[in-house]
């Protein structure tokens, strides 16, 4: 008699957030205990094991046998003429190159180089909370649509150098990538080669007009440089990269960020009395809103067994920050926000050679807006019970739609 075929591998879809929750969905809980490593089939049919534990997330993150696939080569097709990969992006880059490309961009965004974006944050905070009041009905206004929406656009056009005025072109090829999880291999291509087309554009603009000092004609300044280790299609990627890492995860986090200090008042009242304590706060909000829900495709280079697990070379992993920054092992309480928790080592910009080049900009950013906001409307609440909100569900990043309030 033939012995029976072992079982097929279980696989379980990748956890969902609740309805009107930004997450991360409670399902993780039971995971980090019971299947630290697990097969789930991913939203684009394509399955990839997911990693939810704190130490092996930021482990993962790090380990050279996991490398970044090219968004527009992953997965990848067999026996089909596939068409040329897209230029990869600053999170797809790997080895050597990125090394280098990360030395020259890196400093850009240090802390003391961004100083000088400080005044003009808060000049355009500023402005929309003005806009906001005069716009006001019945004392009431949407937070969302006049302030966490708008202001983290101005921000990376003013530093970065992307006109806002051209936001028509390039907002709807980066909104398709945000949900690329739902979509065919020839509709990212697609999204990605129009950014690209854009870029290239951008950039020969601004090779004709070199008045200025935003970050797109300083490093177009540094590719031209004799002996720079940066070329012009590094440049591009950069205006790609900005465009998808700096936008719309910007926009709900700062939402959903919002939405948390509102819904804890006491919290609030405490910040606003002492305002010094807004870095703690920032970083606290980065690890309490989940930024990304199992969206950070790596794939291993050789076979290793991790918990148990064999994994293959070739097959997806997926760490999953939204977890490892609720692991109780990690963080006290961590379902709890408590804006004075230090340390707080969370891991919202990743970990290792590719952690978020743009960290330092997004806590300045979130910092700013808190505090103009708080300078601003300190009797700030909301205008509607919390749980009538509607929520935003186009990407996997959760946030709500409108946030009403009153001052």
């Amino acid at each position: 008699m033939n012995p029976s075929p072992p079982p097929a591998e279980a696989l379980i879809p990748v956890p969902e957030v609740e309805p009107g929750a930004a997450g991360p969905p409670c399902a993780y809980a039971r995971l980090r205990t019971e299947q630290p490593v697990v097969k789930a089939l991913l939203p684009n049919g394509e399955t990839g094991w997911l990693i939810s534990r704190y130490d092996d997330v930021r482990a993962a993150f790090a380990d050279p046998r996991f490398v970044r696939p090219l968004l527009s080569a992953w997965p990848p097709r067999e026996g089909e003429d596939a068409p040329p990969p897209c230029l990869p992006t600053f999170l797809e880059m790997t080895g050597a190159h990125h090394e280098r490309v990360r030395r020259t961009v890196l400093p850009m965004f240090g802390r003391r180089r961004l100083e000088f974006m400080e005044p003009r944050i808060r000049a355009m905070a500023g402005e929309l909370i003005d806009a906001m009041v005069a716009g006001a009905e019945n004392g009431t206004a949407d937070l969302v649509a006049a302030y966490a929406d708008p202001l983290p656009l101005r921000v990376l056009c003013e530093t970065t150098g992307l006109p806002y005025e051209d936001r028509e072109i390039y907002l709807p090829h980066t909104l398709a990538l945000l949900g690329a999880a739902g979509l065919t291999l020839e509709e990212v291509l697609a999204a990605l080669y129009a950014l690209q087309d854009y870029a290239e554009e951008l950039i020969s603009r601004k090779e004709k007009d070199t008045d200025g000092e935003d970050y797109i004609r300083l490093l177009l300044a540094e590719a031209r440089r004799p002996g720079s280790e940066l070329t012009r299609e590094d440049v591009v990627s950069f205006v790609v990269t900005m465009l998808m890492a700096g936008y719309k995860t910007n926009i709900q986090h700062t939402a959903n960020a919002l939405l948390a200090l509102l819904t804890h008042p006491e919290q609030l009242r405490g910040l606003r009395e002492a305002p010094e304590g807004i870095g703690t706060a920032v970083d606290e909000l980065l690890r309490y809103v989940p930024l990304m829900n199992a969206i950070n495709i790596l794939v291993a280079k050789e076979d290793l067994t991790l918990h148990g697990q064999h994994i293959r070379a070739g097959d997806a992993v997926v760490p999953v920050p939204a977890s490892a920054n609720r692991d109780p092992e990690a963080f006290a309480d961590p379902d709890r926000l408590d804006l004075t928790r230090t340390p707080n080592a969370h891991v919202a910009f990743g970990h290792g050679p590719h952690a978020c080049t743009g960290g330092h900009l997004t806590r300045m950013q979130l910092a700013l807006t808190i505090e103009v906001l708080l300078e601003r409307l300190p009797g700030i609440e909301l205008a509607v019970p919390a749980e009538s909100l509607t929520w935003d569900e186009s990407t996997p990043l959760r946030a709500p739609a409108r946030l009403p309030v009153r001052w």
